[in-house]
């Protein structure tokens, strides 16, 4: 393609998008006021189940004679719920920069003055974020999509791999809260550490046994998840590169480096359990970065040592009090179950008392 016809490629590409996107507003907008409508008219009728049910039947078959499919009684139904969901959210949880500043938010006043505010995200991840009862949890996921652009499918998997519930362990209650209203800021080098990592796209769940190389190697062919399991803002530097250090040559399993942060990022795989001598080793690492690759302007490199089994006695005793660069984390390459899930909402719920 020549200059010119990349360029209007790129005018085209630009405006679908464009159109897409404005499309879900406005689909996310009418459903809202769908639902209000009927929520209306159910609070004027007879407080029956009979009642609704032919009110809703009722409505959906004018709409499917004037407009056709879309306007099931299933789907009025989940208009209905969307509109009672977000029309009654928590004021205080959504006063936030996110939804205060956040461009083509959606403002939309109800009958009594009270003012509703949507993220402009799909309506297809609205239905999935009403499965979810807990409005904080709730909340996390609907800013996390509309700040990281997450398809509906990553929506669904940092779901499932019980991304609100890792953030918030050994948060205190206004952590949480913050965590809820603004989704995870990354300020500082703890701010990327997830223990666990889940890792189940590896495929690796139905091996019995595999090596570090052949870890290393899946990560290296799902690259890309991997760095949305690690976090926000990370580009990929390279797998064992080597560094030389008085003709002894040393290789890092993994090189990244965060933008956000403005610096390097080791990873370390272990396939057993962690011993002492991964946090030295890791901690060389760092070293060698902080004095000869990072220069001035970049901050302190941090190494994280992934291990399949953790030994949190042996990560306090070795590295030093106060340490803010070398992190162990333990990685599974399962999906949580929803038991461990559950203790883990517990955990935090407990710190909201």
């Amino acid at each position: 393609m020549n200059e010119i016809s990349i360029r209007i490629t790129e005018l085209i590409q630009k405006a679908r998008e464009h159109v897409v996107k404005t499309a879900n507003t406005t689909m996310v907008f009418t459903y809202y006021q769908i639902g209000s409508i009927i929520v209306e008219e159910w609070q004027k009728g007879e407080l029956r189940a009979e009642y609704g049910s032919k009110l809703l039947q009722s409505i959906s078959n004018d709409l499917t004679i004037k407009f056709g499919k879309g306007f099931s009684v299933q789907n009025l139904e989940r208009m209905r719920n969307f509109f009672g969901l977000y029309s009654n959210s928590s004021k205080e949880l959504r006063n936030s920069d996110v939804f205060q500043k956040s461009s083509n938010v959606l403002r939309i006043s109800n009958d009594n003055s009270k003012e509703t505010i949507l993220l402009p995200i799909s309506w297809s991840h609205y239905l999935f974020l009403m499965r979810i009862d807990n409005e904080l949890e709730r909340q996390f996921y609907e800013i996390e999509s509309h700040v990281n652009q997450w398809k509906l499918k990553e929506l669904e998997r940092q779901f499932n791999s019980g991304l609100f519930e890792r953030l918030s362990i050994s948060k205190d209650k206004a952590k949480i809260l913050q965590l809820v209203k603004e989704g995870q800021k990354i300020e500082k080098a703890a701010d990327l550490i997830k223990d666990p990592l889940v890792l189940e796209f590896l495929g690796l769940e139905d091996k019995n046994s595999y090596t570090e190389t052949e870890l290393e190697s899946a990560i290296i062919n799902e690259i890309e998840n991997f760095m949305l399991e690690l976090g926000k803002g990370f580009f990929f530097g390279g797998r064992q590169v080597r560094f030389t250090f008085e003709e002894d040559h040393f290789f890092v399993d993994l090189v990244f480096y965060n933008r956000i942060l403005k610096c390097f990022v080791l990873v370390d795989l272990k396939i057993g359990k962690l011993a002492h001598q991964d946090l030295g080793q890791m901690q060389m690492y760092v070293n060698y970065y902080d004095r000869f690759v990072k220069d001035a302007t970049e901050n302190p490199t941090i190494g994280i040592v992934l291990s399949k089994v953790k030994n949190q006695a042996v990560v306090e005793i070795t590295l030093p009090e106060g340490n803010r660069q070398i992190f162990a984390s333990k990685y599974q390459t399962i999906l949580p179950t929803k038991e461990s899930l559950q203790e883990l909402l517990n955990h935090y719920e407990t710190n909201l008392e």
